[in-house]
């Protein structure tokens, strides 16, 4: 199996860049369209998601001289569904207004295609070190693309954006647009996001590779 070497630092930046899975892969689209109706959804979504990732992509590379090839995707599979129950059972005991809301997408990471491609392309062949700061780099870039995408639609749709007991503005200073808390106002969203990323910081990125 053919190791690539790369710097720690550059695992974890590629995240928010070349490698960005929301703007610039376009992969884990059903959570980023379905919960991001607010702020916080999209916050713990991505939190849940980074803790899973780093959890993935550290396991995978610690055993992945010894998974073979043909079964590699099973394993995975295993590998990625011990930290989704960790999420899922935590989440339940400590966050049941967030895990309500999150609903089926909360056990559904252990599908989500931003796991399974990192384990795939990352993970299975590189040192544990950089599996770990690119889980984290990958994950953290998520959390922030769902925050954004959650943040415009929330404010979009209510007039307020609300974390916690804060809202800002304290009063909506325009009339909501309530379609932007349903699916077309996250694809409208979504696209818009996707356009501007590969128009300035995408093509930035591509120049600097």
């Amino acid at each position: 199996m053919k190791e690539s070497k790369s710097s720690l630092g550059f695992d974890f930046i590629k995240g928010f860049i070349q490698e960005n899975p929301t703007f610039a892969l376009a992969i884990g689209m059903c959570p980023t369209l379905a919960v991001t109706t607010s702020v916080v959804n999209g916050f713990w979504m991505g939190i849940a998601v980074l803790f899973v990732l780093t959890f993935a992509n550290v396991f995978v590379s610690l055993l992945r001289n010894f998974i073979p090839d043909e079964i590699r995707i099973p394993i995975f599979v295993i590998l990625i569904a011990t930290p989704v129950v960790i999420v899922e059972l935590v989440m339940k005991a400590y966050l049941p207004a967030i895990y309500e809301v999150l609903g089926i997408f909360v056990p559904l990471i252990v599908v989500n295609c931003i796991i399974i491609a990192r384990a795939e392309a990352f993970a299975y062949r590189n040192p544990v070190m950089n599996s770990l700061m690119d889980g984290l780099g990958i994950g953290a870039a998520f959390t922030v693309n769902l925050m954004i995408v959650g943040g415009i639609r929330e404010f979009l749709g209510t007039g307020q954006i609300v974390f916690g007991s804060a809202a800002f503005p304290s009063v909506p200073f325009f009339e909501p647009a309530a379609v932007m808390l349903t699916p077309p106002g996250g694809f409208i969203t979504l696209g818009i996001l996707m356009a501007l990323f590969n128009v300035t910081i995408g093509a930035k990125g591509k120049t600097n590779d």
